[in-house]
């Protein structure tokens, strides 16, 4: 069963899907653009992700959280607010906490310091997994029988079915003719880390301003990663500013609630937009995590979105091939695109929705949008249901995200 997928793109889900794979005997072989040193750095640079509770029960089940669990911070709370540049949280909010959850909470922060290297490591550890890095695909082809991608060197590469998980702009997608809907937001995401003098308790807030939503999100020895919203215009004059000049345009937005505050790591940016994928799977191909969908950070649910993906797909494959059936097979792939279109396609609708609601200043709807938090707080059973949604609990979900194998 070895080399029987072909995955191009060796991101978080596509090292992810290559050790799903692997863990219930598909061979697969991960194509890469990226060097694994690249890959692997391990400098502090303050990009973190905001993990699931069904995302860390999957990297359990993997065998991988046990190397990680130090390396995290437990998201205890999360508060969600309207609010002013300057003024800070106004009006009823939002609260999740985690003893609703029998002390669970929502999910983990954790760095891309530590989650990469150690995806990498279980890959150079796992014989089913064949990783060629760096190189570029040039050509695919999708037969009756079989599936193959030409490398830069010339080199062809066959297997039962190929996927995706190249991001947004998915040559994969491209070259077989998939095409994609969606809107850009007119907004940049800014994201650094920042240690602050006082402690957050384990808590994200997400603060939605005019510009847009501001999230800072927990991580370990008092620091936090923040999400930065504004407009394309003013985030390109942020971007132009030196370090001191930056950090005064974010300490009036920031408000001082951490006491005072400093960057530390890197300063990345990236422009928002909505955009799915009109297909999932043909025959012989399946797209996963960004090459099918990308949403608006505010919940920090795209890559716990892309995990789900994984799970999902790994779930369908290894259940057909253990029933004899082409794991490439139109029908087969098939399932594994009704299994997760709900679920993208109400997230999708979800965050584009709260994001429209939430960045403007119409007083009507900041009326609206007060009550609205204000009601949600006030019923424990929809707030229930919302943290099971944010911890990605609801829904039918594949065993890994259940912390089972396969």
């Amino acid at each position: 069963m070895e080399r029987k997928v072909i995955i191009v793109g060796g991101g978080l889900n596509g090292t992810a899907l290559a050790l799903a794979l692997a863990s219930g005997g598909l061979g697969s072989v991960l194509v890469d653009a990226l060097p694994a040193d690249t890959r692997a750095n391990a400098k502090f640079d303050g990009r973190a992700y905001a993990l699931a509770l069904s995302s860390q029960r999957m990297l359990a089940a993997l065998g991988l959280w046990a190397g990680l669990a130090d390396k995290a911070e437990r998201i205890a709370h999360v508060k969600v607010a309207d609010g002013r540049p300057g003024k800070g949280a106004m009006g009823p909010h939002l609260h999740f906490d985690s003893n609703e959850m029998d002390g669970e909470g929502a999910g983990f922060m954790l760095e891309d310091r530590h989650l990469r290297p150690a995806l990498l490591a279980a890959l150079a550890a796992e014989p089913l997994i064949t990783h060629i890095a760096p190189t570029q695909v040039v050509a695919q082809n999708l037969g009756l029988n079989g599936a193959s991608i030409t490398l830069a060197d010339g080199q062809v590469i066959e297997g039962m079915l190929l996927v995706g998980c190249d991001g947004r702009s998915s040559e994969v997608a491209v070259r077989a003719g998939i095409t994609r809907q969606g809107h850009d937001y007119g907004q940049v995401a800014l994201v650094c880390a920042l240690k602050h003098a006082l402690p957050h308790h384990g808590t994200a807030h997400q603060l939605f301003l005019p510009a847009g939503p501001l999230a800072v999100l927990p991580l370990p020895n008092n620091h936090s990663s923040i999400v930065w919203t504004e407009t394309s215009a003013r985030a390109e004059i942020i971007n132009a500013m030196d370090d001191a000049g930056y950090m005064a345009a974010l300490r009036p937005v920031f408000g001082n609630f951490l006491g005072e505050i400093s960057r530390v790591g890197g300063r990345f940016s990236y422009p928002l937009n909505l955009t799915v994928a009109t297909e999932l799977t043909r025959a012989r191909l399946a797209l996963v995590g960004d090459a099918a969908h990308g949403i608006h950070p505010l919940a920090g649910q795209g890559l716990n979105l892309g995990l789900r993906d994984v799970a999902s797909l790994a779930e369908v494959l290894i259940e057909a091939a253990r029933r004899g059936e082409d794991i490439g097979a139109g029908d087969v792939l098939a399932r594994y695109a009704r299994w997760r279109r709900a679920d993208i396609a109400s997230l999708s609708l979800m965050t584009d929705g709260v994001n429209h609601l939430f960045s403007n200043d119409n007083p009507l709807l900041r009326a609206g949008r007060s009550l609205g938090l204000g009601l949600v707080n006030a019923l424990p059973g929809l707030r229930r249901r919302l943290m099971d949604e944010a911890a990605g609990l609801s829904g039918h979900l594949p065993r890994l995200m259940r912390g089972h194998s396969i």
